[in-house]
């Protein structure tokens, strides 16, 4: 059993554990170890004004050096003289007019989802916040929603308690004290360099397919906890954050909660949110708080964050897509986040939520097929991908890296797992059931008690002695 300072959380919804509390007699009350807040900042000096002009600056000059460099195209493609003196020709041929076609289509796509800001904010990491519109940004280029802005909030969940404030920063970008003004939204900016780590304009913020869950060959690999057989409206939990290692530039590591739909074919749809370290998609390896959504098996709809027109966010304290701060430390002090994403029952459209009331935005129902009715599996747990770009297993780890036998500080975990039914209820897992697809690589293991309710344990550290 585990418990917490009885005091104010310094953050609604996010927890800092130091150690476990014992019962040491059943008739007794529980002693608990105290825990105490972390107050950690990252930098103090923080701009709060970028011009958004620049973003697009050394295109122009690329694309004039390759109008140049295409009277040498013939040069580069000539055929090349070997050390035996036989004539080779070249691997690759410059090509301008491509490589300046390419350019222009980055340049667009820049364009489009980078909207005009009122505010920037340089974050430590080197992101740059621009704060947006509210009516701006990206989902309002939807047909459907062209327009409008976004709807109020809706009823929470009954057996959900609340609190909106919150007193500290759990971002990095927000840790010099600067914030996005009321009736805007911030949004993380794509640069180029980010959309030329993807394998193409068009996939870019998308994932690369996969659909089983259990498949052992498609290099996606799993730890979690799932429920299914009944139809569910929302899902609720806790779950620790860290900075798990990522060896290869094409692969993740993330923490997240599934809502989903569909079968596992085409037509899969699902929500999901959480924590990510992804080197391709932010090109860092921070754990940054995310979102996804697809309605069609991760084939052509959906996408990370707000990378295309879709979820429509409504808070100006939390951007998607920014580095998570603090983050936990082995053998010390856990640093956990609350998330919980639900069906509104009046209007359909499925919210999500950060911490303990802090509103993060929605999915309008009108994105899904499946999901415009209900969920028929919720899962919990960590996912990575094993590319074996040297032969074997991946060194990739998942949630601390450690295996889930080693227990609170030392393994990544899930607690106060819920599920929302109906009638707008928060309900206790039932007929939990636990799939680990490479448990010699990462597993898991599942417990109850009362401060934490149903939880797990999960995780590892990739490839190791039994793990190759």
């Amino acid at each position: 059993m585990f418990c917490k300072d009885m005091k104010r959380d310094s953050i609604p919804g996010t927890k800092l554990w130091d150690k476990p509390c014992f019962v040491v007699n059943t008739t007794r009350q529980q002693q608990c170890i105290q825990t105490t807040t972390i107050a950690q900042k990252h930098s103090t000096n923080m701009a709060s004004s970028v011009s958004h002009k620049y973003t697009f600056s050394m295109i122009p000059i690329f694309v004039a050096f390759l109008v140049v460099a295409s009277s040498l195209g013939s040069v580069l493609s000539l055929p090349l003289l070997s050390d035996s003196g036989h004539r080779q020709m070249a691997n690759h041929t410059f090509n301008p007019a491509k490589e300046i076609q390419k350019l222009r289509r980055i340049n667009a796509f820049l364009k489009k989802i980078n909207k005009p800001a009122v505010k920037t904010i340089q974050s430590p990491d080197g992101d740059v916040i621009d704060c947006v519109l509210s009516h701006l940004q990206p989902a309002f280029d939807h047909p459907e929603l062209r327009g409008q802005k976004p709807l109020d909030p809706p009823a929470r969940p009954k057996g959900h308690n609340s609190t909106e404030a919150v007193s500290e920063s759990f971002q990095l970008w927000t840790d010099s004290g600067e914030s996005c003004p009321e009736g805007t939204v911030p949004i993380r900016r794509t640069t180029e360099k980010d959309i030329l780590r993807a394998s193409s304009v068009r996939r870019y913020g998308r994932r690369r397919r996969h659909v089983r869950r259990d498949s052992t060959g498609n290099g996606h690999e799993h730890a979690v906890v799932f429920v299914n057989g009944d139809q569910y409206y929302g899902a609720k939990a806790s779950l620790n954050v860290w900075a798990p290692r990522v060896t290869n530039a094409y692969e993740f590591s993330l923490s997240q909660i599934w809502v989903i739909s569909g079968s596992f074919g085409n037509d899969l749809n699902t929500i999901e949110a959480g924590w990510q370290v992804s080197p391709e998609l932010y090109g860092d390896n921070y754990p940054r708080f995310f979102t996804y959504w697809t309605t069609d098996a991760y084939q052509a709809t959906g996408c990370y964050n707000l990378l295309c027109s879709g979820f429509v966010q409504t808070n100006n304290k939390i951007a998607i897509g920014a580095a998570i701060s603090p983050r936990s430390s082995y053998n010390g002090r856990q640093f956990d986040i609350g998330l919980m994403v639900w069906k509104d029952p009046k209007h359909g459209h499925w919210w999500l939520q950060f911490g303990s009331g802090l509103l993060v935005g929605y999915w309008p129902a009108f994105l899904f097929s499946h999901l415009r009715s209900h969920a028929n599996m919720i899962q919990f747990g960590g996912e990575i991908v094993n590319t074996r770009s040297s032969g074997f297993h991946t060194s990739t780890e998942m949630g601390s890296g450690h295996f889930a036998e080693e227990g609170f500080g030392k393994a990544a975990y899930f607690r106060n797992l819920q599920t929302v039914d109906w009638d707008n209820n928060l309900l206790p897992l039932i007929n939990l059931r636990l799939l680990a697809d490479h448990s010699n690589c990462y597993d898991i293991r599942q417990g109850r008690n009362n401060v934490w309710g149903t939880y797990f344990y999960y995780g590892g550290p990739g490839r190791n002695v039994r793990c190759l």
